[in-house]
């Protein structure tokens, strides 16, 4: 069997997995969703607060401090994509490459304290 075989037949199998779950996602909005958060509301919302206020009072009982910095950078990640400075990376059909380097570097330096975080250090 030659790499080009074998490489051809793991994307396929690869697709045949992925295509599902892009279908889910595509039907069921989440993207759209995602984007369309309110955060003021979702942050008054006790059906929301309540449950992530035990979270955080969990972790912070287990001192799972490591789980606490991944959750609030998952948080501020997810901020910042909806921030206006986000919607102006691309401006018609273009990206500006001036805007987008500060947020790939952004994202490289947090990818790298996450990488950091869960396999550089020992507990």
């Amino acid at each position: 069997m030659s790499l080009g075989t074998m490489v051809d037949s793991i994307v396929k199998m690869a697709g045949s997995i992925l295509e599902p779950v892009g279908r889910f996602f595509q039907g069921t909005h989440l993207p759209e969703q995602i984007k369309a958060v309110d955060f003021a509301g979702l942050f008054t919302n006790p059906w929301f607060l309540v449950p992530f206020i035990a979270l955080v009072g969990y972790l912070l009982y287990k001192q799972a401090f490591r789980d606490l910095i991944i959750l609030g950078i998952i948080m501020g990640v997810w901020y910042a994509s909806g921030t206006p400075y986000m919607q102006t990376l691309v401006v018609g059909n273009e990206l500006k490459v001036s805007k987008i380097l500060p947020v790939l570097f952004g994202g490289a330096a947090i990818l790298g304290f996450l990488i950091y975080l869960l396999f550089g250090r020992s507990d």
